[in-house]
């Protein structure tokens, strides 16, 4: 079968590769609808994280079981299901408390860039559907298994209230996805900071009420001008630099949360300054196990659709000129088809 690999910076090769077998009892096996390029692929296109040997891609996956471990209850082949980019087993005491992306089996889902993927710890990581979905609901249901439920914990986790007045920074997929959880969880002001027409339009379209294209200290400074100088009271940190958490922390107001889920990249924090701030801060990888039963209803429900931020289609043979069009910004995000 074709899957995608990464061998070095800006060289992603689409060639044969084994096809998955099942290695552990607690394995499944599924044949992907659908799998996408996440921004996180790009760090290592970009030559940002080390490249020791040739890695197979893809951590985003839904699609139909075709075969299960000996010790896998929870679900049967024919099902469709999405699981999340971090593979858990939902049992142990950080699952139970909802961070399932510090599972104390944790492992990160790889080589999902393919027809079919193994899915470690498949009774703690999968979600099935009652029946198998509406072939325009894919992209959605995919992109709950990491980009949604990446940016609905960055909301969450910056406490975003029915009410409050929100700031996005960062216009990617997961920014974006950010302003519609902002907007479903109630806030009554979201203010997303973006530069670029098309992503700007997809912000309004989730919810955003205001865009600011200004970036560093003018873009705090508008930010101060349409909050009456009172900043924001939960930003959701979607980038990743040391520049974005900087505006981050400058634009919220004494006493509110931050929702970090961008990869730090060169991201440094001067500890008085943040201390004098007030402001409180949570995020990592997102625990998307957690919020999947939930997002897949909603998309189910055609309540949301996330699957808008694919605006670029490819036959998995082509993912090269995905990662090149996310890289260049000619994308927000590239669907793959199989």
């Amino acid at each position: 079968m074709l899957g995608t690999i990464l061998y070095g910076p800006g060289d992603v090769r689409c060639e044969e590769v084994p096809e998955p077998k099942i290695l552990h009892p607690t394995d499944a096996i599924i044949r992907l609808s659908a799998t996408c390029i996440c921004g996180s692929d790009l760090w290592p296109f970009r030559g940002l994280n080390d490249i020791t040997s040739p890695m197979a891609m893809g951590h985003e996956y839904c699609g139909i079981v075709v075969e299960i471990g000996s010790a896998v209850t929870s679900v049967k082949p024919g099902q469709f299901v999405v699981g999340s980019f971090c593979l858990s087993d939902n049992t142990c005491p950080h699952c139970k408390f909802g961070f399932q992306s510090s599972c104390e089996q944790r492992e990160f889902m790889t080589g999902a860039q393919a027809p079919l993927a193994r899915v470690p710890l498949a009774d703690g990581t999968l979600v099935a559907t009652a029946e198998l979905p509406a072939d325009d609901l894919i992209p959605s249901l995919l992109a709950t298994s990491d980009v949604l439920g990446t940016g609905w914990y960055a909301a969450d986790a910056a406490r975003v209230r029915p009410g409050s007045t929100v700031v996005v920074v960062g216009d990617g997929a997961v920014g974006l996805m950010g302003v519609l959880a902002a907007k479903q969880l109630g806030a009554e002001r979201i203010i997303a900071m973006s530069r670029h027409k098309t992503r700007q339009d997809l912000a309004l379209e989730y919810g955003a009420t205001d865009i600011i294209p200004e970036r560093g200290d003018a873009g705090v400074a508008r930010i101060k001008e349409l909050t009456r100088r009172i900043g924001a009271d939960s930003v959701l940190e979607c980038v990743g630099t040391k520049e974005s958490m900087k505006q981050a922390i400058q634009c919220a107001r004494p006493g509110a949360m931050i929702g970090y889920v961008g990869v730090p990249h060169g991201v440094e924090l001067d500890g008085q300054s943040l201390f004098f701030s007030q402001t409180g801060m949570l995020g990592g990888p997102a625990p998307v196990r957690r919020f999947l039963p939930h997002l897949m209803d909603l998309v189910l429900e055609r309540k949301i659709n996330p699957g808008k931020v694919f605006d670029l289609t490819l036959p998995l043979a082509d993912a090269a000129e995905g990662y090149r069009a996310m890289d260049e910004r000619r994308a927000i995000k590239t669907l793959l088809r199989l």
